[in-house]
């Protein structure tokens, strides 16, 4: 027995297509169409193609949509500069920074410079506050796609233990934050815990999320767990011959074919949480237009 693939592609899709109802609405009912500011510092290959992938999204679903391309010798005040402009912006309801950023420019000083009200990403010390006080915050993309995830694999997530494993502001924190609120007993762990593996086997709800590519083995999990499997990882092919030639591929931070013998469901890498992202910066920036309007969702 094989656990059950959870198909990003399908949840992304059908994600989207919910965004795009619901920003036609908002045209003809509110004649507010979402807007959404993408900024990209520099010429990273891997972040032009992410900002170039939400771009056409965006569109796709109806929104209004900009992208600012800087030089990678922008200057701090610049873009703090920028981001002011953005946060002015009525036609903008969403400000997304692109990260990483060049090393000689201050991540955290830039994303406090975004309003909270239009900080699609999440990553506002405010957001993250409200988060953690059950307070109406704008989540970080990933944890939130992991969210969905789990609740059209499960249902109801009450009293289901959750085991976190990575404590990034990005994802680790921010999800272990929706599953206590979703009333999941919740532990986050980490490289450091002690005793790691026994942890991770106490979990009906696994979630990877510590940026080692496949440290989670088959045997640490509980049979039937549902994992979830935020890891992105570039390594060499198994294959000695192509990996003798340079050819590498993505894996998750769970050692996938050993997992599918023992977990009920499970998110692949690539296919999984990753499609989940873009579409959740979509309903992100729609749940962002509603509250600076003031309409009710």
């Amino acid at each position: 027995m094989t656990a059950n693939i959870i198909d990003g592609k399908v949840v992304a899709e059908r994600l989207r297509a919910q965004v795009a109802d619901e920003v036609a609405r908002l045209r003809a009912d509110y004649k507010l169409q979402p807007g959404l500011a993408v900024v990209l510092v520099g010429e990273d290959p891997a972040s032009q193609v992410y900002v170039r992938s939400k771009g056409e999204h965006s569109l796709a679903v109806g929104m209004h949509s900009v992208t600012h391309r800087l030089p990678e010798d922008t200057r701090q005040e610049e873009l703090i500069r920028l981001v002011a402009e953005l946060n002015a912006d009525p036609l903008i309801h969403g400000i997304l920074v692109q990260l990483p950023l060049p090393r000689h420019l201050d991540e955290k000083a830039v994303i406090a410079a975004i309003s909270p009200d239009k900080d699609v990403d999440g990553l506002h010390v405010v957001n993250a506050g409200r988060l953690a006080s059950g307070l109406p915050a704008l989540v970080p993309c990933t944890p939130l796609g992991c969210m969905i995830m789990l609740r059209e694999t499960l249902g109801d997530l009450t009293g289901k233990r959750a085991v976190v494993v990575g404590r990034s502001l990005l994802v680790g924190k921010p999800i272990a934050q929706l599953l206590l609120a979703a009333d999941c007993t919740v532990t986050i762990a980490h490289s450091r815990t002690k005793d790691l593996p026994d942890v991770c086997r106490e979990a009906d709800i696994l979630v990877a999320a510590v940026g080692r590519p496949r440290m989670i083995r088959g045997d640490w999990i509980k049979p039937g767990a549902t994992v979830i499997d935020v890891g992105i990882n570039r390594v060499p092919f198994d294959d000695p011959e192509k990996a003798a030639q340079g050819k590498t591929k993505l894996v998750g931070d769970v050692a996938y074919k050993e997992a599918l013998q023992v977990a009920g469901a499970i998110t692949p890498v690539p296919g999984g949480v990753g499609l989940m992202t873009v579409a959740c910066l979509l309903q992100n920036t729609v749940t962002a237009a509603r509250r600076i309007a003031g309409i009710e969702s």
